[in-house]
């Protein structure tokens, strides 16, 4: 009889990967938590890169709105105070702070894509890898313990076998020894006890395959499978922490790039304040505000001794009083209003209509005022003109008060004055070419419609045509009536003619009618300097033929040079067409509307946008703008 091992032998050599199994899947449950913290701490790292990113744009944002509150209001009075040094420090500042902003738009943008968009996809990266590399260990798991499942499955079968075959034996040994039994029940009991023992070899044989089997298994499962899950999920965990490093380095290196540009920026509003020029600042106030005026002369002595004897002086100037036109007391020029920097007298009430002096020119004298031998002093700072109703220079103050001028600017002293004209003219000359640019523009398209009908209708120009040359004719009007006034004031200007002489009242006495002048009544009520034309003194200007000029014009000459970044299809009228990189001349800079005028031939010119063009100016170009030529006198 062949015996058997008793399966409680077998029992300890497979408990032990039971307990191996439990302690891998401890690991793995450890393993899996450990990795879920590393994608946990990245994604804390993305959540804080991107608040820093929305702190950057609020920042930027808030910047740049601080920058366009201060910025001056175009065609206001604000602007016109950045003319000075210290308030063009300032503009400078304000733009540099524009790009000081700029600059914390770049790092929220470049963290934005380099931090927190590549973080971003690298977790969901991450996350896939995670999990396909935990499939595959729990796969392992489960299919190791199943082939423990199925070892001891055998081993149980083994066991039972072994048993029963144990138990046939014995019932076999037991009915050979009884003599009682037939030999019939013998030979049964000893055919059982084989068949018993053939199937405890069976499931002996099965068991021992069953276990080899395992036993392979199980040193691939913990020597090769189980290492090259562990070894990827560790390089994992590996690449996590290098990338977490990374970006944390990009995080410096994103503030690190910006630091030059940003110091450029604190350079240009260091290099602002110390152009500021405190010299310059005070001359412009006083060009700003010099009247023209010269100084009074010396005030004669009046001997009041004789109270019963006229002076030289009040002769003069009864009898210029006299001389066939009586002047209201409220009309005379006071000692306060003969200078600009002496304290002026509150203005007396309008009076009547009737009170003027053009509506009684040869009535009686004035009565008896209060002496004035200075008032002829401004004689020789205006020419002789009639004298003006005395409402209408109350009108006028009024107006001054209520925020309006005349329109020759005659409220100002003669300084200001002519600045005020010249500045008009000018104006007036640059609407001129402008009118006159999209006249030319215009003819142009004409003739194009008249070459090739199919691109349009050249009859449809012809009104604006007309339109543009009423507008320059009215601007030429304009002009000439702008340049008439600026001839006389330049005309009048101390500064600009023979210095006044003090004038003797025995000069006075010789010539009464040169006292009679209408100095009184060039000042409003308010007390500013004003002027008055009439018909008969208005000076002539000459009319000049623009058409002939205009027509015979040379081409503007070029400022400079430009080169196109952008392709241009020039469509509308007065445009041009230019293509990437090409380079063409500039013939006029842009006004402020966005538009600059180049030139490609003697045939091709037109509009382009500033945007579209780098442009290079001349620095020893002329101004091609010059205003129209002054009327002499």
């Amino acid at each position: 009889m062949v015996s058997l091992p008793h399966p409680s032998v077998l029992h300890g050599a497979v408990s032990a990967p039971c307990l191996c199994c439990r302690k891998g899947k401890d690991q793995f449950d450890n393993l899996e938590k450990h990795t879920q913290w590393g994608i946990d701490v990245l994604e804390k790292y993305i959540k804080f890169v991107k608040e820093r990113t929305e702190i950057e744009l609020s920042y930027a944002k808030q910047l740049r709105n601080l920058s366009k509150k201060y910025q001056p209001k175009k065609n206001s009075k604000e602007e016109e105070e950045y003319r000075y040094t210290s308030t063009r420090a300032f503009l400078a500042t304000l733009n540099e702070m524009n790009d000081y902003a700029g600059q914390h738009e770049v790092i929220s943008e470049n963290m934005t894509s380099l931090i927190t968009g590549e973080l971003t996809r690298y977790v969901q990266e991450l996350k896939q890898e995670r999990k396909s590399h935990f499939h595959d260990g729990r796969k392992a798991q489960q299919h190791i313990e199943t082939c423990w499942k199925q070892l001891e499955a055998s081993k149980r079968r083994f066991e039972r076998d072994c048993k029963e075959a144990d138990r046939a034996q014995q019932y076999f040994e037991k009915m050979d020894a009884d003599i009682n039994v037939t030999k019939a029940d013998v030979e049964k009991a000893r055919q059982q006890a084989q068949l018993r023992h053939q199937m405890a070899e069976d499931s002996k044989a099965e068991y021992s395959s069953t276990l080899q089997k395992f036993n392979s298994e199980q040193h691939e499962h913990y020597y090769t499978h189980i290492p090259n899950i562990f070894q990827k999920i560790q390089e994992m965990e590996e690449r996590r922490i290098v990338r977490i490093g990374e970006s944390m380095k990009t995080f410096a290196e994103v503030d690190r790039q910006v630091i030059p540009i940003i110091g450029k920026c604190l350079d240009e509003i260091t290099k602002a304040a110390e152009s500021v020029d405190h010299k310059n600042d005070s001359q412009m106030v006083i060009e700003a505000f010099k009247s023209g005026f010269e100084p009074p002369g010396d005030v004669d002595f009046e001997d009041f001794t004789q109270p019963m004897k006229r002076t030289v002086s009040e002769s003069s100037l009864s009898n210029s009083r006299g001389d066939g036109k009586s002047e209201p007391k409220f009309g005379s020029k006071s000692k306060g209003k003969l200078w600009p920097f002496i304290k002026k007298n509150k203005p007396p009430p309008p009076p009547p209509a009737s009170a003027s002096p053009s509506a009684v020119p040869n009535g009686p004298q004035s009565p008896k005022q209060q002496k004035e031998p200075l008032s002829h002093r401004f004689n020789e700072f205006m020419t002789s003109k009639p004298k003006i109703h005395c409402f209408r220079s109350l009108k006028r103050g009024l107006s001054l008060k209520l925020g309006a001028g005349p329109e020759d600017f005659s409220n100002l002293p003669p300084e200001q004055r002519r600045k005020k004209l010249q500045q008009k003219v000018d104006e007036l000359n640059r609407d001129i070419q402008k009118e006159m640019d999209s006249r030319d523009a215009l003819t142009k398209m004409k003739d194009v419609y008249i070459k090739n009908p199919q691109m349009g209708d050249a009859a449809s120009v012809d009104h604006r045509l007309a339109e543009l040359g009423q507008n320059i004719e009215k601007l030429r009007l304009e002009v000439q009536k702008f340049e008439g006034w600026l001839a006389e004031v330049e005309g009048r200007l101390p500064a600009r003619t023979e210095q006044p002489r003090r004038q003797s009242g025995v000069y006075e006495a010789q010539n009464p009618s040169g006292v009679n002048s209408c100095a009184q009544d060039r000042e409003s009520p308010d007390g500013s300097y004003t002027e008055e034309q009439s018909q008969e003194t208005e000076m002539k200007v000459p009319a000049t033929d623009f058409d002939d000029e205009f027509d015979d014009e040379e081409p503007l000459p070029t400022i400079g040079t430009c080169k196109a970044l952008y392709t241009f299809e020039g469509q509308n009228e007065g445009t041009i067409s230019v293509a990437e990189g090409e380079m063409l001349y500039v013939i006029e800079e842009d006004k402020g509307d966005g538009w600059t005028r180049i030139r490609r031939n003697e045939d091709e010119e037109g509009y382009v946008p500033t945007s579209y063009v780098e442009v290079y100016l001349d620095k020893n170009a002329k101004d091609v703008h010059k205003p129209l030529q002054k009327i002499s006198e």
